[in-house]
């Protein structure tokens, strides 16, 4: 089988661990190469994910790289297995690359942190407020709705037999931003507040009088699961998005993401009564906005 021109980004993360811990480890392509029984070349392509490594291989490599037994191994063997196939599928003919390995992504992870500055998170978004903000990006209106139907597919993970942690710092020009006219805003607000009450959904509201903070005006997604050094942070840009994965940037977003929820207002609780709150709160501020309109 020739070796894949686009590779998943779960193909291009175990490569990407593979060649670090065969560079740790200060080993050759081509002394790792015979330990699979291959050529330096097929090593190169399974570095980049262009090709797969078979199970008993990259248990070989693994070993011979000095990785130690627990969730970091455990977590690459895993990714090896993988198929990258899942409900996703069915959206083959719309979807691209980006939002593939999203939808895989999130399938893996047991930890979502999100911080949106400007609209309200994909995965807290009602499908006609999903559909107003596609509209402005996508000019075909089939493609429109088919991606409306593919995000509102993505929130199962909140839902579904073994849901995610899911927190999320939406700042408080999103809740203002107009999108889809005073009802649809109504309606996503309203929604905001409910799906709140999932006991694995946290929303903080970081509002205007909190001031500037490095990340305030930078959409990021961190996306977790059973070993940190497996965790990817994703910036969604115009042009292209990017997925990062080594230690520095991860450990730079995870403070950002903490310090953003220092700044914020105290989380959603919508089963509190409204008498309880003696301070302004995330629920407070968006019930405020919500009347408004």
């Amino acid at each position: 089988m020739p070796p894949r021109t686009n590779p998943s980004e779960r193909q291009r993360r175990l490569g990407a661990e593979l060649r670090k811990l065969r560079m740790r480890a200060r080993m050759s392509g081509d002394a790792a190469a015979e330990l699979i029984n291959a050529d330096r070349t097929r090593i190169s392509h399974i570095e980049t994910g262009r090709v797969d490594v078979p199970r008993n291989g990259l248990y070989k490599l693994l070993r011979a790289f000095g990785c130690p037994d627990g969730t970091y191994f455990e977590g690459l063997m895993e990714m090896a297995q993988e198929r990258g196939k899942g409900w996703w599928g069915e959206f083959g003919d719309t979807i691209g690359p980006a939002a593939r390995d999203l939808a895989e992504l999130e399938s893996r992870s047991t930890a979502l942190r999100t911080h949106e500055p400007l609209v309200i998170p994909g995965m807290l978004q009602t499908e006609e407020y999903a559909r107003a903000v596609l509209e402005a990006t996508e000019g075909d209106p089939q493609r429109t709705d088919r991606y409306a139907q593919f995000r509102m597919a993505r929130q199962r993970v909140l839902t579904g037999p073994h849901p995610v942690t899911y927190l999320a710092v939406v700042h408080e020009a999103a809740l203002h931003t107009r999108v889809g006219g005073p009802a649809v805003m109504r309606r996503q607000l309203l929604r905001l507040m409910e799906v709140s009450r999932l006991p694995n959904v946290t929303v903080q509201v970081y509002p205007f009088e909190a001031g500037i903070y490095s990340a305030h005006t930078q959409s990021f997604v961190i996306y977790g699961g059973a070993t940190p050094e497996l965790d990817t942070v994703y910036l969604e840009q115009p042009t292209e998005s990017l997925f990062l994965r080594d230690g520095e940037h991860l450990d730079k977003y995870v403070k950002m993401f903490e310090r953003l929820t220092e700044l914020a207002l105290a989380p959603v609780d919508p089963v509190a009564a409204p008498e309880s709150h003696e301070s302004r709160d995330s629920l407070s501020l968006i019930q405020h906005v919500m009347y408004a309109l």
